[in-house]
């Protein structure tokens, strides 16, 4: 899974369903079931533009196995949905997915500002390690 330490540090604070084994040194070890949710989180945030904040309330509406048994990206696209009504983890009582949702503006300004974040990143790594 390609994701940086310090987002999986994050999604621990946030996702209380994330529970890796510390090992020795303070290690952790992340456990298939670990992956499996890990790998949920990243495809309703990155992919399907949950906030964290959605993603919790479709965790504590649905639970998680629930959703973790729902196959990769069966929700109906935005259109669809508003046509065919409510399918999918929009569907509990009370879940309104437009509201889960960011609009395809920000999502894209937001992707655009985490690559940049991610470059500047890379950068300061390379700038801190000594010179070869």
């Amino acid at each position: 899974m390609d994701l940086p330490q310090h987002v999986l540090r994050f999604w621990e604070t946030r996702f209380p369903q994330i529970r890796p084994l510390k090992r020795a040194g303070g290690r952790r070890y992340y456990r298939p079931e670990d992956i499996e949710r890990l790998r949920l989180i990243r495809r309703l945030l990155y992919d399907e533009g949950y906030t964290i904040k959605g993603v919790q309330k479709l965790f504590k509406e649905q639970g998680i196995q629930a959703l973790s048994s729902a196959a990769p990206h069966s929700r109906p696209s935005a259109a669809r949905a508003n046509a065919a009504g409510p399918s999918g983890p929009e569907k509990s009582a009370g879940v309104d997915a437009s509201a889960l949702r960011l609009p395809d503006d920000d999502l894209a300004a937001l992707r655009e500002a985490l690559a940049e974040i991610v470059e500047a990143g890379r950068i300061l790594t390379r700038a801190r390690s000594p010179a070869a």
